[in-house]
């Protein structure tokens, strides 16, 4: 956040101007939050600063007859309302707090992802309704903010996900604080959505994945490897661009994959953490990225010690399969043709989704030590050669 000196009650974030006003002690009572802020919308100091003034006119006026509260007033989202009991200030986290608060406590081990989340979530409700207690926000502000969202023309996926992320992040911090549950966040009504089929991830036909193994095998470089290696594996993106030398086990009978959660690579969840057999153009690939790599990471491109980059490998692989298969796959879509192609040789079901880290169910499967190298390998071979 950058104060800007030359406009009054205005700093810059991002390049754009926000009104910055704090409320007069002896009014703090009648408003959520201590302080009003406001997006300017515009990265043009003379718009900002026109827009400033405008601003601190109303408030100036409002304060003056803060009685009469004119619900038409831009700023009047701010005062509590009429339906609301208590005029206390609230102890809560401004919002803003409470994503430091969150963000600190809960981005250890995740990518970088996780927090560029929480900013673009909560930057957005701060702009359609100011920066207030975490205790303090409506239902109307809710719906206020998915209405702006749905106008700037995003998808219900992404409104439900940008909710999902305040609600988790309200409700950490509101326990942390011992705040009463609030459930103002949940159940908002996205629409039925009746319009338009909900689009379905469809699995690479094995023709395709033939011929684009082929090609892996003849351009030969760290993007191939890693599109090859997911290819014969129906590893996770995230999971095979994190891939530490120390993981892959080439040196046995049955060549294999131990995947851990690491620092700079977390995974999806406990069943993900499983043992992965190399077969067919996955073993070539494995070798051939241990041989070339110059770091402890099967590719350095994507992946350090401090982070995994797969959202940057998504795209540019996803921009090279484009033209090579059909149906719109993409780099994901091999992990549902490996559970295809474990059915086709039907393959048990508790051994598809050790294979595949899916998550499996069932009391008796906490017992023993799950299966022998070499009974995965079996199935793996079976299913892939």
């Amino acid at each position: 956040m950058l104060n800007t000196s030359e406009i009054p009650y205005v700093y810059t974030r991002d390049g754009y101007y926000y009104f910055n006003r704090r409320v007069p002690m002896d009014l703090q009572g009648h408003y959520r939050c201590p302080r009003i802020i406001v997006s300017l919308r515009t990265k043009s100091a003379q718009a900002a600063n026109t827009k400033s003034v405008t601003l601190a006119s109303q408030l100036d006026e409002e304060w003056l007859t803060l009685r009469w509260r004119q619900k038409d007033n831009p700023l009047g989202r701010f005062l509590i309302s009429n339906d609301e009991h208590s005029y206390a200030p609230s102890d809560a986290p401004l919002l803003s707090e409470a994503k430091s608060i969150y963000v600190t406590v809960k981005s250890d081990g995740r990518s970088l992802a996780f927090s560029q989340a929480a900013d673009r979530a909560v930057s957005n409700l701060i702009d359609a309704v100011g920066d207030k207690p975490i205790d303090r926000y409506s239902r109307k502000d809710v719906n206020l903010l998915r209405d702006q969202l749905f106008d700037r023309g995003l998808s219900k996926t992404s409104i439900k996900r940008l909710f999902g992320t305040i609600r988790a992040m309200v409700n950490f911090v509101g326990r942390e604080h011992g705040l009463p549950v609030s459930n103002t966040f949940s159940g908002i009504y996205l629409g039925e959505d009746t319009h338009r089929a909900e689009t379905r991830r469809l699995p690479i036909p094995l023709s395709d994945i033939r011929f684009v193994q082929k090609q892996c095998e003849q351009v030969n470089d760290e993007c191939r490897w890693l599109i090859a290696l997911i290819s014969d594996t129906g590893m996770r993106l995230s999971e095979a661009a994190g891939l530490h030398k120390e993981a892959v086990v080439l040196d046995n009978e049955y060549p294999h994959i131990v995947l851990k959660p690491h620092p700079w690579r977390r995974l999806k969840n406990m069943s993900s953490e499983r043992t992965v057999p190399l077969v067919g153009v996955a073993l070539w690939a494995a070798k051939r990225a241990i041989q070339s790599t110059s770091t402890d990471f099967l590719f350095p491109r994507y992946c350090d010690e401090t982070i995994c980059k797969s959202n940057s490998a998504s795209a540019t692989l996803n921009k090279w399969l484009s033209s090579r298969v059909s149906d719109g796959g993409v780099i994901h879509s091999f992990r549902h043709s490996f559970r295809d192609r474990l059915r086709a040789v039907e393959c048990p079901q508790d051994i598809t989704d050790r294979l595949g880290g899916w998550a499996v169910g069932g009391v008796g499967e906490g017992y023993g030590s799950g299966y022998p190298i070499e009974v995965l390998y079996k199935w793996m071979d079976k299913a892939l050669s």
